[in-house]
């Protein structure tokens, strides 16, 4: 039985996501004025097609992503995986663990909802600091291929 507290059916709508699964995406799921929070760039990124642009850019620099929503899907194959979480009310911490260009990454995704489901602000926090420049660098990259298209 799920509590009733939004960010349960949210969280649950973020893992259908993950395994391509919800019908319309992130479209589904981010408010139209959702705040995405980058560790690696200064300003808040107002929007939901932004906040798209980025948590697409994260899926395919962030590699073997696996959409699996158990606790410990970081296996050993350096895939993305969440390693914990926290939902009450209308937040969520989840911790993740993967492995980019053979450098350890750990962080942490904020995610928080309002009353109706929605996404309104995705805050990503990343360790150690090697690893975020790795991340930043790939990150960039991707982004700039992705506004050309």
């Amino acid at each position: 039985m799920h509590n009733s507290d939004p960010i349960f059916s949210v969280m649950d709508r973020w893992f259908q996501h993950l395994r391509g699964e919800l019908e319309g995406g992130l479209d589904a799921l981010l408010h139209e004025d959702c705040v995405f929070l980058s560790p690696v760039v200064y300003t808040p990124q107002r929007g939901r097609e932004i906040t798209k642009r980025y948590l697409t850019a994260a899926g395919s620099v962030l590699p073997g992503e696996h959409a699996d929503d158990s606790a410990s899907s970081a296996g050993s194959s350096g895939g993305f995986g969440y390693t914990k979480r926290v939902v009450q009310g209308t937040h969520a911490v989840l911790e993740f663990e993967t492995t980019v260009d053979g450098m350890y990454v750990n962080g942490v995704d904020i995610i928080t909802c309002d009353d109706d489901g929605w996404i309104t602000e995705f805050k990503v926090m990343m360790r150690p600091s090697k690893a975020l420049e790795v991340v930043r660098d790939q990150m960039m990259a991707t982004m700039e291929k992705f506004s050309v298209d």
